[in-house]
Parts: structure tokens; C-alpha cells; sequence
């Protein structure tokens, strides 16, 4: 299992409408998601910073399965439209620089 993490950044004026969005995703959502491979998805705010730590079985196929699935697409267009940048050119992943296990 390959663990992600991601940072997004919202534009400003909009942290309760995405912490409202979030509230519950769309079950179709939950559910492809869950279909590639999601164990979990954690996002934490700090202001406008938003962290995502994902625990997925792999990633690339992940991305790769949601890519031109409906659910995600409409999902993709009501977060974007919050977010100061595009999640899947902007983010980057986080590299680990330390773990307590």
C-alpha cells in the first residue's frame, strides 16, 4: 500500500464552503474510489493550506481509473472552482522527511 501526501491550497474565502463540501462526499465517489484501491483520505486545513494524506494501493492507477470517471469529474469541478490552483498539476507530493512508527 503506497501512502500519499498532497498539498492543495484554497483560494481565499472559500474554507466553509470546502469544510461544508466535505462534510459527505457523493456515495458514487466513495464508492470508485474505494473500487481503486482507497483504504483513506485525510485532509487537514491550516487557513488556506489543505493536506491530504492518502492510503492507497497505487496511486498512478488510481489517477488513472478516475480520470474519465463521471462521479470524479463532477467532483473535480465543484472543488476547482475553491481552489487556488489545479490539484492535479499544482500539488506535488510531499516527500516523508520523518516517521515515528
Amino acid at each position: 500500500m503506497e501512502r500519499i501526501a498532497l498539498r492543495t491550497r484554497l483560494k481565499p474565502g472559500n474554507e466553509e464552503i470546502y469544510d461544508r463540501e466535505h462534510a459527505q462526499i457523493p456515495a458514487e465517489l466513495d464508492a470508485v474510489m474505494r473500487a481503486n484501491g482507497v483504504h483513506s483520505w485525510r485532509i487537514f486545513r491550516d487557513g488556506l493550506d489543505l493536506f491530504h494524506f492518502v492510503e492507497v494501493d497505487d496511486y498512478a492507477a488510481l489517477q488513472a481509473a478516475l480520470k474519465d470517471d463521471p462521479a470524479d469529474q463532477a467532483w473535480q469541478v465543484r472543488m476547482n472552482r475553491l481552489l487556488d490552483g489545479d490539484f492535479d498539476k499544482g500539488a506535488g507530493t510531499l516527500p516523508l522527511v520523518w516517521e515515528m512508527t
